[in-house]
């Protein structure tokens, strides 16, 4: 029993993971209607940046995130303004899609021109120490980002439901030439809704990055998790996008118990397949709606 119950600590702990880069991907879907597949690539990026302001200015990566979230905001932004917009206009809006596939190949290019091939290493500064809980045993830095998750989903949530510029949001999602209509500039809130996407993998790249290796395809290792969590979770819902990452990390750490550890991708995409074949729209909602997000 108290295998089993380490067993299921470790994967809700690996859904916090999960859940924290996915929800920013969600969120871009959500109103932009646009499946950044250069999302990975900003997670690495904001990992890159941990590691060079954690050793060049011997920061803790925790301190690190009042620098490297307002970087990725900056530069979701600009892939909004620069590459984004300019393609919304297309007759075949598929043509997006394989923009932000043509930025991930290059931010992975332009990764292994600066950086190499090398793995490196931020400081962990007692992050990988263990913590015991009766029979249970944590990471520190993975309670830290199960926290962090649930918190930043909550935000999210506030967000959109009190503020002005979240009910903005919610409007363009619901019906943007209405919104257009009130008076609500569509192209900000793009804009707004891609950099706060980005910063989301801003704040996951700080917690990430003291756990787990820094180089250029790690993004693609998460991502396609990713993916997985947000159409289990129901595409472009936040509260779904958490709930997803819960089970996808329960799936995970029990298939490599009790199956093998060969057998972990496997499980978890025979269940990404049999989502999008039983029920496409998710397991937590159908047609998008961010003013009920939970």
């Amino acid at each position: 029993m108290d295998v089993f119950l380490q067993v299921v600590v470790n994967g809700l702990l690996l859904g916090g993971l999960f859940a924290i880069t996915s929800v920013g991907l969600t969120l871009i879907f959500g109103i932009v209607k646009v499946v950044n597949f250069a999302h990975g690539e900003f997670l690495m990026i904001g990992m890159y940046a941990t590691f060079l302001v954690s050793t060049s200015l011997g920061m803790h990566p925790y301190v690190a995130v009042a620098a490297i979230v307002p970087l990725l905001f900056v530069l979701g932004m600009l892939t909004q303004k620069l590459l984004i917009e300019p393609l919304m206009g297309a007759r075949n809006h598929d043509i997006q899609i394989f923009a932000t596939v043509g930025l991930s190949t290059a931010l992975i290019n332009l990764a292994l021109l600066i950086f190499g091939a090398d793995i490196y290493t931020t400081p962990a500064y007692g992050l990988r120490s263990s913590i015991e809980i009766g029979p249970v045993r944590m990471l520190t830095g993975q309670i830290v980002m199960f926290a962090v998750a649930t918190l930043l989903v909550i935000g999210l949530h506030l967000f959109l439901q009190r503020t002005q510029a979240g009910r903005g949001i919610r409007a363009v999602a619901q019906n943007r030439a209405a919104a257009q209509l009130m008076g609500i500039n569509v192209s900000r809130v793009y804009m707004v809704t891609f950099g706060l996407g980005a910063a989301c993998v801003g704040v996951a790249a700080c917690l990430v990055a003291p756990l787990y290796p820094t180089s250029p395809g790690i993004g693609t290792y998460f991502v396609l998790t990713a993916f997985v969590v947000v159409v289990l979770g129901g595409l472009g819902s936040i509260g779904g996008a958490f709930l997803g990452a819960m089970i996808i990390g329960l799936i995970d750490s029990l298939a490599g118990f009790y199956i093998g550890s060969d057998m972990r991708e496997v499980a978890v995409f025979t269940v990404f397949l049999l989502i999008l074949i039983l029920r496409p729209q998710g397991l937590f909602g159908g047609r998008l709606n961010l003013s009920h997000v939970s």
